[in-house]
């Protein structure tokens, strides 16, 4: 048992291929310790990728090295080709032409993504999100040189993150090395914002909002703070909200929480209800419930009223953030929205991009306009990292100062591939206070609650260095490194 375990161990790190699947296969994963379970779960996902690219190619060979011409004015892009591959891998043709257009993109354009998943470097959903992220840079032309650069990046960057931190590395790397494309990219984007109903069973429906990346900030924090005010007395609270702006409120008989009401707002002398029963409604001018055809919503997803939703929406979030004067504080700071810039690019001597926090990069035009009224923290940065430097401090309880420091290093929670905003999570001594632990940036960090838990009950074990990156051990032993996060690096 231990000798499998240890040849397990060693395939973890030689290349992927056919060689390395036959052993696997003689493997039974049941005559292995837990331990050396999990290590042969992680071989056979790295085999995977190796799979993978015989697929890609596969496909590409179906479908064709460029997209095909449509027929005649009947048919479409990829008509054929599509619907062959669906049919044989019993998918929808979205998906297939998904697929198509990975595989095109990584054997075509991508050639170092591709012989690192060949080899196992990266798994097949790190490779997706790679092409996906570059499919609108090389529609665009971007030069082969700055393509190469940004493929790099990525496949550097995986290593140590997930799928989803990586998509973000990729658009981070597009704002920097590629700024006319991403810039072109943002404007292109931002006219297909739209708000959209659909239905679902049991008489809800689901609203989907796709809005510029700083419309959508300001709608959560709205949604965020309402959040906070839905219990027993905060409603005469809203009631005096109402009255102020124009909004007005009535019981939701409906709703499985009575303390939750509906709003209904004036506009176009026309009412809004939001939580209203969707089933049972009346004319919508006589002030009653409407009774909304949900089928209607979704069937023209470019109805120009689209655009006009989404304004609305971001509207009414503001005015709320606007006329409500209640905070609510996280880490003893006022909800915000958080944006990283360089002062060069504020004055508008550069074109680097901006860092919105919980987001990634945006435009240096986009940032300069958000910035144009905001509050200002100044925060001074390794020039070589770009990493935060460090301070000390001597007290349990860490300075609001401190907390600052911890809240523009940490972002988000420590843990391995979590994403969980840092602003909603605690304060961890990761040598504990009572163990003789300092309150000191290298000793403190940011965890949500789930993780806390975890390293406190759960049995891992987090040991935390100078520059914000910390290494956790699992209850097995196995080891995961966190890097520290630059302060221009979305998390």
């Amino acid at each position: 048992m231990r000798i499998l375990g240890e040849r397990i161990a060693e395939i973890l790190h030689l290349p992927a291929g056919i060689e390395m699947v036959n052993e696997l296969w003689k493997i039974s994963p049941e005559s292995l310790d837990y331990a050396g379970r999990v290590d042969y779960l992680a071989a056979i996902e790295k085999q995977s990728g190796w799979f993978n690219v015989w697929m890609q190619n596969a496909i590409v060979s179906i479908a064709g090295a460029e997209p095909s011409r449509a027929d005649s004015m009947y048919s479409g892009v990829d008509d054929s080709e599509r619907e062959e591959i669906a049919t044989a891998l019993r998918m929808s043709g979205s998906t297939a032409q998904g697929r198509i257009d990975v595989a095109r993109t990584l054997t075509q354009y991508l050639p170092g993504a591709t012989a690192a998943l060949a080899i196992g470097d990266i798994s097949p959903a790190h490779a997706n999100v790679i092409a996906r992220e570059s499919a609108q840079l090389i529609r665009q032309g971007v030069a082969p040189e700055v393509l190469k650069l940004i493929e790099d990046e990525a496949i550097a960057h995986a290593e140590f993150h997930t799928p989803a931190q990586v998509a973000n590395k990729v658009r981070s790397c597009i704002a920097m090395f590629a700024p006319e494309q991403f810039e072109a990219a943002v404007v292109e984007e931002k006219s297909t914002r739209r708000v959209s109903c659909y239905p679902n069973a049991n008489g809800m429906a689901t609203i989907v909002a796709f809005l510029p990346a700083a419309d959508a900030q300001t709608i959560m924090l709205a949604i965020d703070r309402l959040a906070y005010k839905t219990n027993g007395v905060a409603k005469e609270k809203l009631r005096a909200f109402q009255e102020k702006s124009g909004y007005r409120m009535r019981a939701n008989s409906n709703s499985p929480y009575p303390s939750q009401p509906d709003f209904i707002s004036a506009a176009n002398d026309k009412e809004i209800h939001v939580g209203a029963d969707l089933n049972n409604g009346a004319d919508l001018n006589n002030g009653a419930v409407p009774n909304f055809n949900l089928t209607d919503f979704s069937a023209d997803l470019m109805d120009p009223m689209d655009a006009h939703r989404a304004d609305a929406m971001t509207a009414i979030a503001a005015l709320f953030l606007e006329t409500n004067q209640d905070q609510v504080m996280n880490h003893g700071r006022p909800i915000t929205v958080n944006l990283t810039i360089d002062l060069p690019t504020l004055l508008g001597l550069s074109e680097n991009p901006g860092q919105l926090s919980g987001y990634g990069a945006i435009p240096a035009t986009v940032a300069r306009e958000l910035a144009a009224d905001g509050k200002w923290r100044k925060f001074i940065t390794d020039p070589t990292t770009g990493n935060l430097l460090d301070f000390g401090r001597e007290s349990y309880l860490p300075p609001q100062v401190l907390r600052d420091f911890l809240l523009a290093r940490d972002k988000t929670c420590r843990f391995p591939g979590c994403r969980r905003s840092g602003v909603k999570g605690e304060i961890d001594h990761v040598i504990p206070w009572e163990e003789g632990g300092e309150t000191s940036p290298r000793n403190l960090g940011l965890l949500c609650k789930r993780h806390h838990q975890l390293k406190t009950h759960g049995g891992w074990k987090l040991e935390s260095f100078e520059d914000g990156s910390c290494e956790w051990t699992s209850p097995l032993g196995k080891k995961r490194f966190v890097p520290a996060r630059p302060m221009d690096e979305v998390a």
